[in-house]
């Protein structure tokens, strides 16, 4: 993340860095800073710095007086201290004058589905009823792909839910879950879609289903199509199903998704998107099994099995594996997706003769897509818009939310949708799908890497605070190419050791290391 600016502060004696302030923020409900200001929305403007929107933060305060933001900071309920307001304030960037109404559209269309923008709610606990789903619609998000829906009695477990990583400002980036599906009768589900779409004709409903055999699938998706849903996503990929045979266990068998693609593909005239399992070596097999079946889209991915071993999350004294996501899973999320868009046969054109070789006999496919290609929809550890933007240049016409919805609700849209106007507004790109797929060709292979040139790190000591922790590094698990002064406390980089690996700038606190010019390696 990029610092936009750092400050000394006299009265402290200690670097203020806008993005580690701001994160000490708890992202309240009804912010008293807020409430105490009287010209300026402080808590707003925090979370746009949390959310990757610091060059926008500063128009929600722009009009406080001093006295308002120390009344703000007065107010502040943080169990520590209060968040400086009036240094942050201080050191933001101007906001860009451009009004709202003057930046892109973020209209996309996914299926030939015309969407408003790119952000869905995930199947998930964020969407479980009519009043959850339609309070999301009203804040902005464009769709949901609501909780699966099957014909199985579905009991939770109590507790539910684990995490990773800090969790004492409710904040952590690993979480792990052992939600099943939805525990509403699937008539009562269906009804839900249904009202949905009614009264939300613009916003793009699709229902996630999961069935135990052939007759279930084409049941469960009639039902989605009777109740005027956009497209039924199948779940292949739920890993805490405690019955075999379901979610993942379909997921990891090519075959069976092909098959179950293809019943649910010749039974309805909808799009059908298949949701493919991480828990997989080479995600390319059953998403081509889901493109030979006749697919519109593949949604990638679901939660990754995992274990933790805290008591917090002990059912009656028993642990189990179930479902890992969070930020913490976003690497491997887009290692899923390029895959697929790499992939020529699941991302290039589909010719008649692709799905005929999945069996000799033509009457058991599903008909061929309107489309000529997979589309992909992005899932796993997406925060900002900035997360989202590297899965829509990987290849993704929408993407889902889940873990950061739980996290800090439904009005992250605010920061998705207005974060990735402005970067096309600078970029002077007007649609969305002008960003789809443009990151993909600086991929390549290993052996197609430059290894004739070298980025040696390039150390401001203006920044460099003297605490060591590149030495450290370096000299214990780099390749002991800098030197550190006692006196001075400043490293120096010793050239004829440094092979450019970068360990020292990323472990450096206040980012006093950079980048030089990449140049020709000594012989």
């Amino acid at each position: 993340m990029p610092v936009y600016n750092l400050k000394h502060d006299t009265s402290m004696e200690k670097f203020i860095r806008i993005e580690e302030e701001a994160a000490r923020c708890l992202l309240c409900q009804n912010a008293p800073c807020t409430q105490a200001c009287s010209k300026g929305d402080p808590a707003r403007s925090l979370r746009a710095i949390r959310f990757d929107n610091t060059p926008l933060a500063k128009r929600w305060i722009a009009s406080c007086t001093e006295a308002d933001l120390q009344a703000a900071e007065q107010a502040c309920i943080h169990y520590d201290r209060p968040i400086r307001l009036r240094e942050l304030a201080s050191v933001l960037p101007e906001a860009p004058q451009t009004s709202d109404d003057k930046l892109p559209s973020l209209a996309i269309k996914f299926c030939e589905i015309d969407c408003e923008n790119p952000f869905f709610l995930a199947s998930s606990a964020v969407c479980t009823n009519y009043d959850m789903v339609a309070r999301a619609f009203d804040m902005g998000w464009a769709g949901v792909f609501y909780k699966t829906i099957c014909m199985d009695d579905i009991h939770e477990v109590s507790p539910r839910f684990d995490t990773v990583g800090e969790q004492k400002q409710g904040d952590f980036y690993g979480f792990r879950n052992m939600e099943q599906l939805s525990e509403n009768p699937a008539e009562v589900d269906f009804d839900i879609l249904r009202r949905l779409k009614q009264a939300y004709p613009t916003k793009v409903v699709v229902a996630s289903i999961m069935g135990k055999t052939e007759e279930q699938w084409i049941e469960l998706a009639k039902m989605a199509e009777a109740a005027g849903v956009d497209a039924v996503e199948l779940n292949f990929s739920c890993p805490q199903m405690r019955l075999a045979g379901l979610g993942s266990d379909v997921g990891q068998n090519p075959e069976l998704v092909t098959f179950y693609t293809a019943y649910v593909k010749r039974s309805v005239s909808i799009p059908v998107i298949p949701k493919m399992t991480p828990n997989i070596t080479q995600i390319n097999q059953p998403a081509m099994g889901a493109f030979f079946a006749g697919a519109d889209a593949i949604s990638a991915i679901n939660t990754i099995k995992s274990v933790t071993m805290g008591e917090c999350a002990t059912v009656s004294g028993k642990k189990t594996v179930s479902g890992y996501s969070g930020r913490a899973v976003k690497p491997i999320a887009l290692r899923f997706i390029l895959d697929m868009a790499k992939n020529p046969i699941i991302c290039g054109k589909r010719e008649d003769a692709d799905a005929s070789a999945m069996s000799g006999n033509q009457n058991h496919h599903a008909r061929i897509s309107k489309t000529n290609h997979v589309e992909l929809s992005g899932i796993g550890g997406i925060e900002t818009w900035k997360d989202a933007l590297e899965f829509i240049q990987l290849g993704c016409r929408n993407v889902q939310v889940c873990t950061a919805v739980m996290q800090y609700g439904y009005r992250i849209i605010d920061d998705l949708t207005l974060g990735l106007k402005h970067y096309m507004a600078n970029r002077g790109i007007d649609h969305v799908s002008d960003l789809v797929g443009e990151e993909l060709p600086r991929f390549v292979t290993p052996s197609d890497l430059d290894r004739d040139t070298v980025v040696f790190p390039k150390i401001d000591t203006k920044k460099c605070i003297g605490c060591g922790r590149c030495y450290v590094s370096c000299m214990d698990g780099g390749h002991q190419a800098l030197r550190f002064d006692a006196d001075t406390r400043l490293p120096q980089l010793i050239g004829k050791k440094c092979v450019g690996c970068h360990l020292c700038r990323l472990v450096c606190p206040t980012d006093a290391i950079g980048l030089s010019k990449r140049v020709t390696k000594r012989k």
